[in-house]
């Protein structure tokens, strides 16, 4: 026997190859530090099971968490790559290149339309491991365009945010955004449809004062950092000490900034739910005429003389 497991196996194992162990198996939370295994990780949403800490999803995984099979993603509108030729440590476009290898999106957005629970609905997913979810022109047209699609399929409009804010390479470019997302939110509230805003980890900086805080109803992640400024600058600006739990999805939900904090695994029941409460007036009323979708000017156009 010990012939056998001293020669003949390790013989046989050479000539046959060992198979490579993944390194990434297990997972660990950031909260607790318990290891989870990556199947158990994935088929749970990313929330740990020991402590109920909700990590970053994927915005592709967010979509499929709450979207009903056979949704579509739609191609965003394109937009100039690196319109101020910005270069730090780095060219922008090069940043930009990585960006789309990594994550093997476009920008840091994605949208989709279908439907949830039943309901249709136009989706917006923000992915905060491209550039850190940052809103360049390529997002302000993405959720422009998400906009006009709800407003011509009669849908709900969700977006869900995971930002750090406005681009810094894009400049004044990307603060544009701010107020072109707004007009976007506003034409399809004008058009009676619902709009929905899921505040996920992190929502931060321009997002936070644009369209994040315009929805119908504001629903967060637990545990969900959701700001403008960080802590420690307010801290610094208002010389106090700040509360435990401030800028946190349950703080914001106690002084009345957000209408509910709902876990991952319950998010779709609670937007199928919310949107058919919506959308029952126009149930109601089938012959209401459809809103006409008003295009919005592009941020490169040419101003109008006088």
């Amino acid at each position: 026997m010990n012939w056998l497991t001293n020669y003949v196996r390790p013989k046989i194992r050479t000539l046959l190859g060992q198979k490579p162990v993944p390194d990434n198996l297990w997972v660990t939370c950031p909260n607790c530090s318990q290891m989870i295994f990556h199947e158990d990780h994935r088929k749970n949403l990313r929330v740990c099971p020991n402590c109920g800490h909700h990590m970053r999803l994927p915005a592709k995984d967010r979509l499929d968490s709450v979207m009903d099979e056979g949704f579509a993603t739609i191609e965003l509108p394109k937009v100039p790559p690196d319109p101020l030729h910005f270069r730090d440590q780095k060219r922008y476009t090069d940043r930009l290149r990585a960006a789309r290898a990594e994550t093997g999106l476009e920008d840091a957005i994605l949208v989709a339309h279908g439907t949830i629970g039943g309901e249709k609905a136009v989706v917006g997913a923000f992915a905060f491991d491209f550039m850190g979810g940052s809103m360049g022109a390529a997002v302000g047209e993405a959720i422009l365009a998400a906009a006009q699609l709800a407003v011509l399929q009669e849908a709900a409009l969700v977006i869900f945010t995971a930002s750090g804010g406005a681009r810094m390479q894009e400049g004044a470019i990307s603060l544009m955004q701010m107020p072109r997302t707004v007009l976007a939110v506003r034409m399809v509230k004008r058009a009676g449809l619902p709009y929905i805003v899921v505040l996920t980890d992190p929502t931060t900086g321009g997002v936070t004062a644009s369209f994040a805080m315009l929805g119908d109803v504001h629903i967060a992640e637990p545990g969900a950092l959701i700001g403008f400024a960080g802590a420690r600058v307010i801290e610094q600006t208002v010389r106090e000490k700040l509360p435990d739990g401030f800028q946190r999805a349950e703080y914001l939900h106690e002084h009345g900034m957000v209408d509910l904090v709902v876990k991952r695994s319950e998010l779709k029941a609670t937007l199928a739910r919310l949107i058919g409460l919506l959308t029952e007036p126009r149930k109601a009323a089938p012959d209401r005429p459809v809103a006409e979708v008003l295009p919005l000017p592009s941020p490169e156009a040419p101003a109008s003389a006088g």
